[in-house]
């Protein structure tokens, strides 16, 4: 791979490829989009719709922890509501509606219909004469600006997004836009500098920052001339006209307390270990899961020596949650065994697959489910396979597979965000996963899951990453 320098370009008219392997890569186009819509009879705001909707209008001015604490109240609201009833009364709203984008989010999170697109008033996507869409939807800016660190300790992350972007940019034979790479060098005033150059040489779209801190410095500008695809999550939502898509340890712990709910499963017992993006995972499975009138029975560190006393709860326990890597799983397993645990539906993290390959150690994780990259697990559209193209590029292999497929993702997300802004439950079906857009600019993903038979990953085939 050659290097980069500071703002590099790439015209579709040229040849130049980042490297000969990567041309091996050039495929069809990117997928298709898929929508789904209902027509749903208006009704008089209910007293818990009333409330909710006092405090959407009055977080529109909440910043920081004060925010958090009111959207955990509204989200709290809208958990007492049943399908029929959030359907309901979001199709009632009107137009501009604060908690519209509220009750959208939870629709989606239950695998329900939008009844209207979400409220993204500040989107444009007319600047430099972008021709209009094709009639997939299909819109791709006419010059795009990729702010990744190509220098620095994460420029060996950064790698992996970059070539898995070109993939999917080489990989589409239609009207592509004009690329420039600009090195935010993995730091605040690189990535504040970058961008700023990039709205001087006339960029309409920008793909980027990758780093957390890097991603909050652009958003606390607020109003940013150029929009914006983070390719992380800050601490707070994406200014209005912008996206961010992370492969965060809270959507995972989202996804699989939605995959256990839907499972039946009303009392969850964590056993985690102590990293932050356990922690985090953690975090996220429990706000979903008490969203829905669910509960975490205990968090239990993945030292205990003995789990009888938390599986022997009153009320008992549905289902595991596993936030801990496998070879700490592997060592779990009897103790799960000797609690009576066993056979308890079983969920753990991305990070099950830490520390596995060898069939005969892992065939003790068989039918542990786990959220996973679908072009990992069954391919996706677009790409070839991950082992074919782990043999033909080094940054697609091992771990970097899944930064490899985000930066693919990312291409397609920069190139459909018209028709995920302005669609009813529009969705792109990515390589990391099923991809829509919330009503704060947060790109959601519905992951593949797989689990484990005879000690091989498998996906799984009950179509969980389809809805």
């Amino acid at each position: 791979m050659p290097p980069l320098s500071n703002s590099r370009s790439i015209r579709p008219a040229t040849r130049w490829l980042a490297g000969p392997a990567l041309a091996m890569l050039i495929l069809g186009g990117c997928g298709g989009l898929s929508t789904r819509s209902t027509d749903t009879a208006k009704v008089v705001m209910s007293p818990v719709v009333a409330q909710a909707s006092a405090l959407a209008r009055s977080g529109t001015v909440l910043t920081g922890q004060a925010r958090l604490d009111n959207e955990r109240q509204i989200r709290d609201l809208l958990s007492q509501l049943d399908d029929a009833a959030l359907a309901r009364e979001a199709a009632a709203l009107p137009a501009g509606e604060p908690l519209y984008n509220y009750m959208g989010q939870a629709l989606l999170e239950r695998g329900l219909p939008l009844p209207r697109p979400f409220d993204h008033t500040a989107w444009t996507f007319d600047a430099n004469g972008r021709p209009a869409a094709d009639p997939d939807g299909y819109r791709p800016p006419v010059k795009l600006a990729m702010l990744l660190p190509l220098s620095g300790e994460m420029a060996v992350a950064a790698s992996p997004v970059r070539d898995g972007f070109l993939a999917g940019y080489y990989g589409e034979h239609r009207r592509r836009p004009e690329v420039s790479f600009y090195d935010t060098t993995g730091s605040i005033a690189g990535t504040l500098s970058a961008y700023d150059r990039a709205v001087a040489e006339g960029n309409d779209f920008v793909v980027g920052p990758l780093e957390r801190n890097a991603v909050d410095a652009l958003f606390t500008r607020g109003a940013l001339p150029v929009s914006i695809l983070a390719l992380n999550s800050g601490s707070q939502p994406p200014p209005a006209g912008n996206a961010a898509f992370a492969l965060s340890p809270e959507d995972e712990g989202a996804a699989a307390a939605e995959y256990l709910l839907e499972r039946g499963a009303k009392r969850v017992m964590v056993v985690s270990g102590s990293e932050e993006s356990q922690r985090r995972a953690v975090d996220a499975l429990r706000e979903h899961l008490a969203s829905r009138g669910a509960t975490v029975t205990d968090v239990v560190g993945e030292g205990v020596a003995d789990l009888t006393p938390f599986a022997s709860r009153e009320g008992g326990i549905d289902a595991v949650f596993l936030a801990m890597r496998g070879n700490s799983v592997r060592e779990l397993m009897p103790k799960l065994a000797l609690a009576g645990l066993a056979g308890k539906p079983r969920v753990a993290t991305s990070q099950l697959l830490s520390g596995t390959g060898k069939p005969e150690d892992d065939r003790v994780l068989d039918g542990i489910a786990f959220p996973t990259e679908t072009w990992t697990a069954r391919g996706a559209r677009g790409l070839p396979t991950a082992a074919f193209t782990a043999e033909t590029l080094p940054t697609a292999r091992g771990g970097a597979a899944r930064l490899f497929a985000f930066g693919f993702d990312a291409w397609q997300l920069s190139a459909y965000m018209e028709r995920l802004v302005t669609g009813t439950d529009a969705s792109i079906p990515g390589a990391t996963g099923t991809l829509r857009m919330d009503g704060f600019g947060n790109i959601k993903r519905t992951p593949t899951w797989a689990t484990f038979i005879s000690g091989v990953v498998m996906p799984l085939t009950d179509g969980s990453d389809r809805r």
